[in-house]
């Protein structure tokens, strides 16, 4: 950062920190013990797709890596295109198995960027449900270009729950880096694994 940076304002990027994803097992303990709130065992990826073969041999070697760890008929692995034309990778486990998810989407992360697909990756998110009679859904997003976390709640009819997510902000700022540009909470209204 130079003198003129720092004069006109504008500010290194942020580097992608995929280990914070680990960070996620400890946020759900803490979430868990505030709320009603738990893991569903669901997670998805959310990326720019690409065409061509070296992208479609990347994801056949995230498909064979994550399907490698699957019980004989799970489909633990799915890939779909949402109606913006992006692609996500929702991967399935045990809700009591957080840490495997983690390891699922750190990989299929990791996967990506180590191929030079680095700038076409989005948010990872995981889901969440409350229990009871409400049974919302929650999900912590993370920003792959930020670095950073923030809770998604979803509504019916293209909703959000804005006190749950800022409820939900407070409880993990000591447990994730939670994103604080309240503008870059973007809506992912359809997610699979919502």
């Amino acid at each position: 950062m130079g003198f003129w940076d720092t004069l006109f304002g504008r500010t290194k990027p942020v580097r992608p920190d995929l280990d914070q994803l680990f960070g996620l097992p400890s946020a759900a303990i803490t979430l868990q013990a505030a709320t009603r709130f738990t893991p569903t065992g669901l997670g998805s990826v959310c990326f720019a797709s690409l065409e061509g073969g070296a992208f479609a041999e990347v994801q056949r070697e995230v498909r064979t890596l994550l399907d490698a760890d699957a019980e004989r008929g799970d489909v633990p692995v799915e890939f779909s295109r949402d109606s913006y034309g992006y692609s996500w990778l929702l991967s399935r486990r045990a809700p009591e198995d957080l840490p495997a998810l983690v390891n699922d989407l750190h990989a299929v992360n990791s996967t990506l960027q180590d191929s030079g697909f680095g700038p076409q990756l989005l948010c990872s998110l995981v889901s969440f449900q409350e229990s009871g009679d409400q049974a919302r859904p929650l999900a912590l997003v993370y920003l792959y270009k930020r670095g950073t976390f923030y809770p998604f709640a979803p509504l019916p009819g293209e909703k959000r729950d804005n006190p749950l997510e800022l409820q939900v902000k407070a409880m993990l700022k000591d447990d994730l880096r939670v994103e604080e540009d309240l503008s870059r909470w973007f809506p992912l209204w359809g997610a699979p694994g919502l």
